[in-house]
């Protein structure tokens, strides 16, 4: 449960536990190479006037190709955030603010989440230090061996 209506949190922290897939609309427009669903836990609680804090983990992995040879390299996210998320509209600008529409009925995780996958799952992986990558003619990976294009007979 990842939306929690406001007079639930009236009576207390509430637990905050969900799954979500990549094919969920949160996520729509981006590109995630999961190989498993986001899974999301946590406490969400009022906090002094109108605003809420989230302390919550996010897990999941991705599959990301290697930036050099485009290899695939499974990449493990598996973070811890806490989120402040307000109406305020003076906190706005804050970066480590999540806004909440004024009059709202219900908080919404899965922005945050969103976001946090955005933000923490690598762009750019190596499958290893000391990759070779891929021949520039024939495309042949280089960690197997050399290739034999013509490329390769030519003197450095």
């Amino acid at each position: 449960m990842l939306r929690i209506a406001i007079r639930e949190l009236q009576r207390g922290p509430v637990e905050t536990v969900g799954e979500l897939t990549s094919s969920d609309p949160a996520f729509e427009g981006l590109e995630l190479p999961l190989t498993v669903p986001v899974r999301v836990e946590g406490q969400l609680q009022t906090t002094e006037g109108d605003d809420f804090l989230w302390r919550g983990r996010i897990q999941t992995s991705a599959r990301i190709p290697c930036r050099r040879c485009l290899v695939d390299v499974d990449c493990v996210l598996d973070r811890e955030v806490d989120v402040l998320l307000t109406s305020d509209p003076e906190a706005a600008d804050d970066p480590s603010v999540y806004p909440l529409p004024e009059a709202t009925l219900q908080v919404d995780l899965t922005p945050v989440v969103r976001e946090e996958l955005v933000l923490h799952l690598p762009t750019y992986v190596l499958c290893r230090e000391d990759c070779a990558g891929l021949c520039p003619e024939c495309g042949a990976e280089l960690n197997a061996g050399p290739c034999t294009c013509a490329r390769s007979a030519e003197p450095a």
